[in-house]
């Protein structure tokens, strides 16, 4: 079973991932329509692509929007499950010896207590998060049992990767979840709201074209809106 799951099926699980991702920013883009939109993308592209990046690198920032700043708790805990949710699965040092034996490279690993804060940090976060939707209204209002779901793919893979670490139980069952919910929660990137892993930065960078374009970015030159 391990072999399976950390060789042909591994690798199945990453090609569907990179592709169904790539359809998904594909479709993004050919979804866009200037007449909609009002946003002349084309012929305005390069002043539009330096507020897309001003408004993706302004957001990503911890406190460098009013948003941001207005919820210091959420901030704090949302960048820090975002954190552990992305460095931890690629600079795991267990990750790293399954990648160079299969394509012969390494990236640096963490070291082992930074790997474990990170990735209580992530199901802490997660709990946090379940937690947030129950007990404000204007989050449970939109939450349906999906985004529960959700939450329950993205933890379950660190959740069950600390039991397999700490062997509080039969390890080789531990691990084997360990890495079932790891390739489920990647093949949920590309078919879930999980997509938003690429589409965030889609939706920030037409937010900028938007404004950088049309909402005065362009105000004193020939724009004609």
């Amino acid at each position: 079973m391990y072999d399976l799951l950390t060789g042909p099926l591994l690798w199945l699980v990453f090609i569907v991932t990179f592709v169904g991702l790539i359809v998904r920013v594909v479709m993004y883009i050919r979804g866009l329509n200037w007449k909609l939109d009002r946003v002349a993308y084309r012929p305005h592209l390069g002043h539009g692509l330096k507020h897309a990046a001003r408004s993706i690198v302004f957001f990503l920032i911890p406190f460098g929007t009013h948003s941001w700043r207005s919820r210091p708790l959420f901030t704090i805990l949302f960048f820090a499950f975002h954190i552990g949710l992305l460095v931890t699965p690629i600079f795991l040092e267990a990750h790293n010896v399954m990648l160079e034996k299969s394509l012969g490279i390494r990236l640096p690993g963490l070291p082992a207590g930074v790997a474990d804060m990170l990735a209580w940090t992530v199901v802490v976060g997660g709990l946090f998060m379940v937690l947030r939707r129950i007990a404000f209204s204007d989050v449970r209002i939109l939450t349906t049992a999906y985004d529960y779901i959700l939450i329950v793919i993205s933890v379950a893979p660190f959740a069950t990767g600390l039991i397999a670490r700490y062997e509080l139980g039969n390890y080789d069952f531990w691990l084997i979840a360990h890495i079932l919910t790891g390739e489920i929660w990647l093949l949920a990137l590309p078919f879930t709201k999980l997509s938003h892993v690429v589409l965030f930065f889609m939706s920030r960078m037409q937010l900028g074209m938007d404004y950088g374009i049309k909402r005065g970015g362009m105000k004193g030159t020939s724009m004609s809106w």
